[in-house]
């Protein structure tokens, strides 16, 4: 009992001690984000200091705010909803009405993953161009849509298999069809593992950078691309670049704070029986 106890509290600390080192970097920008520049790059550094919203005000003169955060919300959302219609039937085909292909087509999907985004830049590029999709907030939902959907068909096949195949089987024998035991059936019985990826497909799709930065400008530009305008040629401004930075992940942070235990719940979806 006594072993237990000390393992668990051993456990507990080194948890604290990841969280900590995980947090310290969003704690520092924060502070920055409040300094001025001279205090932003005093050595040592100052962790006393007399607080200012000059930042945030001459970010928001510099770039419009609320313009770059709703096309990341916009696209964000969007994303999620159009990956969740098109994937969800995919994965239920291919966890209940599987193939032998299933599992190559599957390692596939994923393999595609592996591919650095800058490999295929200039093909991208010259797509988007071709059809007039360069800086559309259109052209980027289809390129996040894409990026994201082995992801979300992966984790919907495994939250599908994890529903007992005999309720299934139950609504077919009952004249259920397919969509019938996907829409009324499946669904609700996997919501919690729907609504986890519905989560993570949202937070990918906020914090993609390398596409908004290059494929987009003044019109369909995100928050990424706003925290990516205060690094030019006249040198880095830590306290403005934080300041951005702030604003740019707190929509986010907030979102995943109120919706964590939908999230866990999700995640641990079929872990006990």
């Amino acid at each position: 009992m006594k072993l237990e106890t000390r393992s668990l509290r051993i456990a507990t600390t080194l948890g604290w001690v990841v969280a900590l080192l995980m947090f310290f970097p969003v704690f520092w920008m924060a502070l920055a984000a409040f300094k001025t520049e001279q205090d932003a790059y005093a050595i040592p550094p100052k962790l006393f200091f007399t607080p200012t919203l000059g930042n945030f005000v001459e970010m928001n003169q510099r770039v419009n705010y609320v313009a770059h955060a709703s096309n990341s919300a916009l696209i964000a959302f969007v994303t999620t909803i159009l990956g969740i219609a098109i994937t969800a039937p995919a994965a239920f085909s291919m966890a209940f009405y599987p193939t032998k292909r299933t599992k190559s087509v599957l390692l596939w999907m994923l393999s595609t993953k592996f591919m650095p985004a800058v490999g295929v830049l200039m093909p991208i590029y010259l797509i988007l161009a071709s059809f007039r999709l360069i800086d559309t907030r259109t052209g980027l939902i289809g390129i996040n849509l894409l990026s994201n959907l082995p992801l979300i068909v992966w984790m919907l096949y495994s939250y599908f298999k994890e529903v007992p195949i005999e309720i299934l089987e139950a609504g077919r024998m009952d004249g259920a069809r397919a969509l019938t035991q996907l829409r009324y059936l499946l669904l609700p019985l996997a919501a919690p593992g729907i609504f986890s990826t519905a989560l993570l497909s949202v937070i990918l799709a906020w914090n993609e950078s390398f596409w908004c930065i290059n494929v987009t400008a003044a019109k369909a530009g995100t928050l990424a691309l706003a925290i990516a305008s205060f690094s030019n040629p006249e040198g880095l401004f830590w306290a403005k670049l934080s300041a951005a930075s702030l604003a740019s992940i707190a929509p986010i942070m907030v979102f995943g704070w109120v919706t964590q235990r939908q999230l866990v719940r999700g995640l641990t979806f079929g872990a006990v029986k």
